[in-house]
Parts: structure tokens; C-alpha cells; sequence
């Protein structure tokens, strides 16, 4: 009997460091030398569409272009389908998005960025306090 609770709590122990698991995000990869601007248009972003506006440095503060750049937005809560969207070069180092804020509160957006040199990249930018209508 003893033998059985002993065998019955290790597994239980594996199963709840299992779902623990599961449920983090992605690891992500940042590169600190590369520097990312982001702003939202309106300012300050409300309930609706907006603008994401990204602009990407090197190390040397140069430009960075020819990078594929994707838009994850969340609430901070849990529960809510993402809002994703494809970013577009429009000037040298210079990424926009359509994103589409669904509703009031807070927001992070997952950037998420395959540079020209092969290195992909994921950083995340907190917009707390999006307003409704």
C-alpha cells in the first residue's frame, strides 16, 4: 500500500511539472544589440484599428532592412484568441502593421523577426491601458 502512494505521487508529481510546462510561452530569443522603436498609431492606442509602426538598428544604430517581421497581439489575460499580423518594409529599417485591438485593457505585442543574417528574434512590448471607443 505504502508502495502504491509512493509510485501514485511521483506520477502525479510528473504530470503537474508536465502541465506546467506546456503551459509557458515559447522560449524567446532577444538580441540585445539589436535596437527595435515601436509606435502605435493614435496615440494613445485605443479600441479598433491601428498602425504598429517598427524600426529596427543594427549594433552601430544603422538601419536594419531586409527582415521578416510578424505581430502577436495579446491581453495580458488569458482567454482571448491573438491578434496577428504581417509587418511591411515601407523605408529603410522601417516595419508597419495593421492590428486590430479587439478590446480595452491591457496589451503586449510579440515581435517576432527573421533578420537578414538568419537570426531570428522575439521581443515582446507592453501596452497597458488600451481605452475603448
Amino acid at each position: 500500500m505504502r508502495r502504491d502512494l509512493r509510485y501514485f505521487s511521483w506520477l502525479l508529481l510528473i504530470i503537474l511539472i508536465g502541465a506546467v510546462a506546456g503551459c509557458r510561452r515559447g522560449s524567446h530569443n532577444d538580441i540585445p544589440e539589436i535596437g527595435i522603436d515601436l509606435a502605435v498609431s493614435p496615440n494613445p492606442p485605443q479600441v479598433g484599428p491601428a498602425t504598429v509602426t517598427l524600426t529596427f538598428s543594427d549594433a552601430q544604430g544603422q538601419p536594419l532592412s531586409g527582415a521578416t517581421v510578424e505581430l502577436e497581439g495579446n491581453m495580458s489575460h488569458a482567454g482571448m484568441t491573438p491578434v496577428l499580423a504581417q509587418a511591411t518594409e515601407v523605408a529603410p529599417g522601417q516595419y508597419q502593421a495593421p492590428l486590430q485591438f479587439t478590446m480595452g485593457g491591457d496589451w503586449f505585442i510579440l515581435v517576432k523577426a527573421m533578420l537578414p543574417d538568419g537570426q531570428s528574434l522575439e521581443r515582446q512590448f507592453n501596452l497597458p491601458g488600451i481605452t475603448g471607443p
